[in-house]
């Protein structure tokens, strides 16, 4: 019998709320799923709609005028919506790790790649200088950096994009955490580059079981490395699920729009012409009543301004939409 792997993040209900002149902005609204130890969850979803908030939400980095409430927020069991401001700095870092979506601006450009590295270390670690450097040079080794001793002498300007990112990456890896949220690592990267960081990121993952989200609007990535797929929509998750059932049976319109928007070889002629989805994400400021996307979908009718079911699969793929399951397959 298989025994099912440890539940590390554990999200019910996640909302962010952000006071504006034109009233209370909702980038993220009642957001739920979780991800096991070993395990990979993808956010994707378009420019806008609320992956990064999600995810600075999870690690309680938020704009000092947001507020974030959630009905379940635990991490390894621990209530992180209850933890005092001490013990989430004693977290963050350490056994929840961030890599931000630009290294050039996440890396301090005044000191070294070696006195940044070192520094997270012996913070969360107490080790003395000697030993966070050992560290630091394992760690850079790992993720594939050569003469990493030299390196850590450098400053970010002298090091390639590629580089940098690789530097982030053995950063969030400094203090072994179970947690590992990754905010479009490759983006800024070329293809060759991003290729690495993503087969980087699968193995480092593999090696340590670490429970990773990765949020990213590429769904050729999200195909390559994902277990579980959380497809985001204004703010809210309209479809979650295992990446397999996503991809071969999608249930919500918005997901279908977007598997429509991608090459497929073979089936794709060249020049042809790619899926398109009609007009832009509504405002999230003030109260927002039924589907979202129902602006934007083929399929719109009055049920959708009212309360939207959640709807499961027997294989787990969970989706909102009035639907029924035939007439989305069709």
């Amino acid at each position: 019998m298989t025994v099912a792997a440890e539940t590390v993040l554990e999200v019910q209900g996640l909302h962010v709320d952000i006071p504006t002149p034109a009233g209370v902005l909702h980038p993220v609204r009642d957001v739920s799923f979780q991800v096991r130890r070993g395990e990979t969850l993808c956010l994707v979803g378009e420019s806008g709609c609320g992956k990064s908030m999600t995810s600075l939400a999870l690690m309680d980095l938020l704009p000092r005028a947001a507020t974030r409430r959630a009905t379940t927020l635990r991490f390894l069991g621990e209530d992180l919506a209850q933890a005092s401001r001490k013990r989430i700095n004693a977290l963050r870092g350490d056994r929840m790790a961030m890599i931000f979506q630009e290294p050039m601006t996440a890396l301090n450009p005044a000191y070294t790649i070696g006195e940044q590295l070192v520094e997270h270390y012996r913070h969360h670690r107490g080790a003395g200088p000697a030993d966070a450097r050992t560290r630091a040079v394992e760690l850079l080794e790992k993720v594939g950096i050569a003469s990493a001793a030299k390196r850590l002498g450098q400053y970010p300007h002298q090091l390639s994009g590629g580089l940098r990112q690789r530097v982030m990456i053995a950063m969030a890896l400094m203090c072994g955490p179970e947690l590992l949220i990754a905010d479009e690592p490759s983006t800024a990267l070329d293809v060759t580059i991003q290729a690495q960081i993503l087969r980087l990121l699968a193995d480092l993952q593999k090696e340590l079981g670490i429970a990773m989200v990765l949020i990213t609007h590429d769904l050729g990535v999200v195909a390559r490395i994902a277990d579980r797929v959380a497809v985001m929509y204004a703010g809210e998750v309209v479809e979650e699920g295992p990446a397999t059932e996503i991809f071969a049976t999608p249930r919500h319109p918005y997901t279908v729009g977007l598997l429509s928007c991608i090459p497929v070889p073979g089936r794709t002629p060249p020049g042809g012409k790619l899926g398109t989805i009609p007009g832009v994400v509504p405002s999230l400021v003030g109260d927002l009543q039924g589907c979202s996307f129902r602006d934007r979908c083929a399929h719109a009718q009055p049920g959708c301004s009212r309360t939207i079911p959640l709807r499961e699969s027997p294989a787990g793929q969970q989706w909102r939409c009035v639907l029924a399951p035939e007439a989305e397959a069709a």
